[in-house]
C-alpha cells in the first residue's frame, strides 16, 4: 500500500473503533494508536532531530525479542510540527461532543531511555549534545511544544505512557547500564532522572489540561519484560511524580503488594488494572 491508501484504512478502522467506545459508554475516547507501528518509537520519530533506526537487537522479553527499531538523535530536538496533532485533529472531529478525547504518547523518561538503551546510542546521543543537561532541557522543550500544540487544537487530557517505571522497579536494573554500583545508588540516580525530565514537561500546563500517566510493565506477545513492587520507585513515581492520575499495572505478583499505594497524594486519582 501507498501512505495514502494506508492512511485511508486507518480512518475507516479508527472511525469504527470511535463508534464502538461510545456506544460500549466509554467516557474517554482513543485512536486506538492505530496509525503507529509502536506505542512509543512513532512518537520519537515525529520528533525534530529523531531518525529513525536500527539497534543491535530488539527489546528483549523474556522468551521473545521484538525487532530492533529503534530511535537516534541526528540534530537538536525539537517538537514543532509533529504528526500526531494531526492524528489527534481526525480524532477530535470524529468524536465531537459526544465524549472526551485521549491523547496518549510516551512519557519524556521513555524518550531518554531510548536514547541509552546501549553503547551505540549513548555514544551517538553525546555526539550530538555536550552533556545530559542540554539533552535534558531539549526533550522538556519539544515535548512541551507538542503539548502545546496538542492543546491549542482542543486537546485537554494527554495520558503519559511510560514503561521506565516498571524497569527501574526490576533488581536487574542496574546491569542494563552495566553500572557496577550499590543497587539501590543506580536506581535512585535514574528514578531521580526520570522524575525530573517527566515534571519538568507537565511544569506550568495549563490548569484544565489533564496529565495522566500509565505504568506499564511490558508486555509483547504475552511475555513479560520487568518484575519489582512499585514500593522500589514509590517516592519518586506515586509520591513525586506531578500527575493528575495513576494509571498502574497489576494484573500478575511481579507488581508486587498494594502498600506503596499510600504514597499517592490525596488529589490524585489511581485507576488499578488488575
Amino acid at each position: 500500500l501507498s501512505q495514502e491508501e494506508l492512511t485511508k484504512v486507518e480512518d475507516k478502522v479508527i472511525a469504527e473503533l470511535v463508534e464502538k467506545q461510545i456506544a460500549n459508554g466509554l467516557k474517554g475516547v482513543t485512536d486506538g494508536e492505530f496509525r503507529r507501528a509502536y506505542w512509543h518509537l512513532d512518537f520519537f520519530w515525529g520528533l525534530n532531530g529523531v531518525e529513525h533506526t536500527q539497534a543491535k537487537i530488539g527489546y528483549q522479553f523474556h522468551d521473545e525479542t521484538t525487532k530492533p527499531d529503534s530511535a537516534d538523535v541526528v540534530g537538536k530536538i525539537t517538537g514543532e510540527n509533529h504528526p500526531f496533532v494531526e492524528h489527534y485533529k481526525f480524532l477530535r472531529d470524529l468524536v465531537g461532543d459526544r465524549a472526551k478525547v485521549k491523547q496518549t504518547i510516551p512519557a519524556p523518561a521513555q524518550f531518554y531511555f531510548e536514547l541509552i538503551r546501549d553503547e551505540e546510542h549513548i555514544a551517538q546521543t553525546y555526539s550530538i549534545y555536550e552533556n545530559k543537561e542540554e539533552l535534558f532541557n531539549d526533550i522538556i522543550a519539544a515535548y512541551k511544544q507538542v503539548i502545546k500544540e496538542h492543546y491549542d487544537a482542543g486537546c485537554r487530557v494527554i495520558q503519559l505512557d511510560d514503561c521506565t517505571w516498571g524497569a527501574l522497579a526490576d533488581d536487574g536494573f542496574a546491569n542494563r547500564f552495566r553500572d557496577d554500583r550499590p543497587l539501590e545508588e543506580v536506581r535512585r540516580e535514574y528514578a531521580a532522572r526520570c522524575l525530573a525530565l517527566n515534571n519538568g514537561v507537565i511544569e506550568g500546563k495549563p490548569e484544565d489540561l489533564v496529565i495522566n500517566t500509565h505504568v506499564c510493565r511490558g508486555n509483547f506477545a504475552s511475555k513479560w519484560i520487568s518484575q519489582g513492587g512499585y514500593q522500589n520507585v514509590e517516592d519518586e513515581l506515586l509520591a513525586g511524580e506531578n500527575v493528575d492520575a495513576y494509571y498502574l499495572e497489576y494484573d500478575t505478583d511481579r507488581a508486587g503488594d498494594f502498600k506503596p499505594l499510600a504514597k499517592v497524594g490525596k488529589d490524585k486519582k489511581v485507576v488499578l488494572g488488575l
